[in-house]
């Protein structure tokens, strides 16, 4: 499916449902990727900051592409996405908002910040499946990321 197998996809999602449903339709597509989450914003800085300290931490994962809820507990999306994109450590990995909100001001805000894409959660299952094919497609297939 990708040459891209064994680069990490970091998920930030405080939904187990829309996990859940996300990690189900990854599945079916044959994504074979490592998939990592966290559920709130001090998750996100916790595990970046021990990867990026240390190449050999027992977390050790850089993702390849972040994909990142904006309503969280704690430091919401738009603040994490502000931060990792002034890091230099962090600011080439690709951010795509993956998010209910499809309010005008929050996505200006988002892309403003930084964000490399905006996808809006649909509530239909066809729809959702649609965006998720989309985002494999080219974020872990066809994307060519910096060295």
């Amino acid at each position: 499916m990708t040459t891209k197998l064994h680069e990490p996809l970091l998920v930030v999602e405080d939904s187990n449902e829309d996990f859940r449903m996300l990690q189900r339709l990854m599945r079916r597509m044959a994504v074979q990727n490592p998939i990592y989450r966290c559920t709130n914003g001090d998750e996100v800085l916790d595990l970046l900051y021990q990867a990026g300290n240390n190449e050999k931490s027992s977390v050790g994962i850089k993702p390849s592409v972040i994909l990142l809820d904006l309503n969280l507990p704690g430091i919401d999306g738009r603040d994490i996405l502000e931060r990792l994109k002034q890091d230099t450590c962090f600011k080439e990995i690709p951010i795509v908002v993956f998010t209910t909100s499809s309010n005008p001001k929050d996505i200006e805000l988002c892309y403003q910040k930084g964000a490399n894409g905006y996808l809006v959660k649909p509530m239909d299952a066809q729809e959702l499946q649609k965006t998720i094919q989309a985002f494999v497609a080219y974020w872990l297939e066809a994307n060519t990321p910096p060295a």
